[in-house]
């Protein structure tokens, strides 16, 4: 039974390093020894312990390392809501100016405002989204 204990003490202390390093690395020795000390617990030899953190260490540090490292790592961030409306183009539907205006944007009905509050849009322009404040596109003339 001591054998286990001491695989669970190694276990926490890994756990514990990774918390600090963030490498994904040493929580799947973590985990390793976490399995050989279920492996000691049943009885399991000392040369048969090794082989199975070895084992075990080995597949998490192939397998499971590759993916955490490729979801850390995304190029891209996704953009939800309003977010994702910034940058895209919609029609004038009535005169933008600093004081009214519509467009419809991505198949909806929003009011407007220029951008540069000296410029009047005009009807049927074709205008791009700089930003959303509430529920008003903020909007420059592609013109």
């Amino acid at each position: 039974m001591g054998e286990s204990i001491i695989w669970l003490i190694v276990a926490v202390l890994l756990g514990i390093a990774e918390i600090f390093t963030l490498t994904a690395a040493l929580g799947m020795l973590g985990v390793a020894a976490l399995i050989t000390a279920g492996t000691a617990a049943i009885g399991l030899p000392l040369p048969a312990q090794l082989a199975v953190f070895a084992a075990a260490s080995l597949a998490g540090v192939l397998i499971v390392r590759p993916v955490a490292r490729r979801h850390r790592f995304r190029s891209e961030p996704q953009l939800f809501g309003v977010d994702s409306l910034i940058g895209r183009t919609a029609s004038v539907l009535q005169e933008v100016t600093c004081q009214s205006g519509r467009i419809r944007l991505n198949g909806e009905e929003w009011t407007a405002r220029p951008y540069d509050d000296t410029v009047v849009i005009p009807v049927g322009a074709t205008v791009n989204v700089m930003r959303i404040s509430g529920s008003t596109a903020i909007v420059y003339s592609q013109e």
